[in-house]
């Protein structure tokens, strides 16, 4: 499996391509090497694009949040990028940003696009409100209340409840593409929790070092029933900004709730 201290930070297409390929092979190595049997199923777990959010606000589940220009052009290169996959199921968060994200990916397949209200993003006690850096929120005496346990957390949707409906949008995508390869869109957070719990990290973590930059996908790859490798790559990194990149440094002014 690629974890976050040993996948590349900056992963080109090629490199991606070759990742994904040394992850089936493993997997086909782990079952006998037999190519010919249907038990291996992919599912990219994508995070949508750049969002228009000139106030940066911490949207969350807010109706109204659409792909900015940038945005669009991140979805059309991972439908690029995945054009030559064999797609068979794409599932969107119902959220516009998401569904923007993931339109251009099913037309490229000629499917129909379908919703998963599991794929939400997490809700969380400052939907609507400025929360990066230097704007003093962490000061307000009003929301310390909601930051007293990080470990839950205490300002929005448990992280177990997280894993539970997260793992369940992907079980059932590995029904509807058994056999070949589907594509969910989601959000950050949600995304990074059911990732860290597949690898058997603890849940609880630095938002700053979550390996889940926008349009980016995390591949999950099933023998059967049971997921035998995780994989990450970027195919639109070098149009994502520079302080909305995973592990980028807080730039006051520029929250990163911009691309949340």
């Amino acid at each position: 499996m690629t974890t976050p201290e040993n996948a590349p930070e900056n992963a080109t297409e090629k490199a991606a391509d070759e990742a994904f390929a040394s992850d089936l092979e493993n997997a086909l190595a782990d079952r006998g090497g037999n190519k010919g049997e249907k038990d291996l199923t992919v599912v990219h777990l994508m995070r949508h694009g750049e969002v228009h959010n000139p106030d940066g606000v911490l949207y969350g589940r807010l109706d109204g949040y659409h792909l900015s220009e940038l945005g669009r052009q991140m979805a059309d290169r991972v439908a690029e990028h995945l054009a030559r996959r064999d797609i068979t199921h794409v599932v969107a968060s119902p959220l516009e940003r998401a569904q923007e994200t993931a339109t251009p990916i099913a037309k490229v397949h000629g499917l129909d696009l379908a919703t998963d209200p599991r794929l939400l993003e997490a809700e969380n006690v400052f939907q609507g409100k400025t929360f990066g850096v230097g704007d003093g929120a962490l000061r307000r005496p009003e929301n310390w209340k909601h930051l007293v346990n990080p470990f839950r957390p205490s300002w929005g949707e448990p992280y177990v409840d997280q894993v539970v409906r997260m793992k369940g949008a992907l079980d059932a995508a590995k029904e509807a593409a058994r056999g070949h390869e589907a594509v969910l869109v989601s959000h950050q957070l949600p995304i990074w929790i059911v990732r860290s719990w597949v690898e058997r990290r603890r849940l609880w973590h630095d938002p700053r070092k979550r390996q889940c930059t926008l349009a980016s996908l995390t591949t999950f790859t099933y023998q059967g029933d049971r997921i035998v490798s995780v994989g990450y790559s970027e195919p639109a990194i070098d149009l994502v900004p520079a302080h909305l990149r995973a592990g980028a440094k807080p730039v006051q002014g520029k929250s990163k709730a911009f691309g949340a």
